[in-house]
């Protein structure tokens, strides 16, 4: 067996000012609240702001779909399709690719569902209900399967991420009283995403 593919994010912290090339200091801007990467060179702040994770709950008969990672973090567990929104998308395109690209589903896209804030690792997740438009399945490189569960079926202590967790929990209530509102929420920092 291989090892798991790993993607890892560019660094939140620079180093070197991407304008000029010269070092950056860590310090609050004259006019600012909170401390940002300064290129005393040039004069360029670097702002980071969230990353956004986008993804859906595409439903087939009833059931759930579910990918299985084929990559870190969190290998070999189970989420619902989602990754890192890409430039120039908006979050429902980001949605419908990634449930296409993970888990080779084609999907109608329905409404906003969970929007979770993760601030303890700079990220915001946001999942869309989706009806699945046949029972078809082709994962992609990211997922080592893909496939469908009734809510009693979802494998809970095998989630990847408490994002998952809480919009499939919120799925569940919402299936019971037959209504399916927008939820937000944020996760509190006890432990990671």
């Amino acid at each position: 067996m291989t090892d798991p593919i790993r993607y890892f994010p560019a660094p939140r912290r620079a180093r070197f000012c991407s304008q000029c090339g010269s070092p950056v200091q860590h310090r609050v801007p004259e006019d600012d609240n909170r401390a940002r990467d300064i290129c005393d060179h040039c004069g360029a702040i670097h702002y980071q702001n969230p990353r956004m994770v986008v993804g859906t709950v595409p439903v087939w008969e009833g059931k759930i779909l579910l990918c299985r990672r084929a990559i870190e973090p969190r290998y070999d567990t189970w989420t619902l399709p989602a990754g890192f929104m890409e430039l120039g998308e908006s979050t429902a395109q980001g949605a419908a690719r990634e449930t296409l690209e993970e888990a080779g589903a084609r999907i109608e896209l329905g409404q906003l569902y969970t929007i979770i804030d993760v601030p303890q690792v700079d990220q915001v997740h946001i999942f869309y209900l989706a009806r699945a438009l046949g029972p078809e399945l082709d994962p992609g490189p990211e997922s080592l399967e893909a496939r469908y569960f009734a809510l009693d079926e979802i494998p809970w202590p095998e989630l990847s991420f408490r994002t998952v967790a809480t919009t499939l929990e919120r799925y569940r209530e919402d299936q019971r009283e037959g209504r399916f509102p927008t939820h937000h929420c944020t996760l509190p920092s006890h432990r990671t995403s």
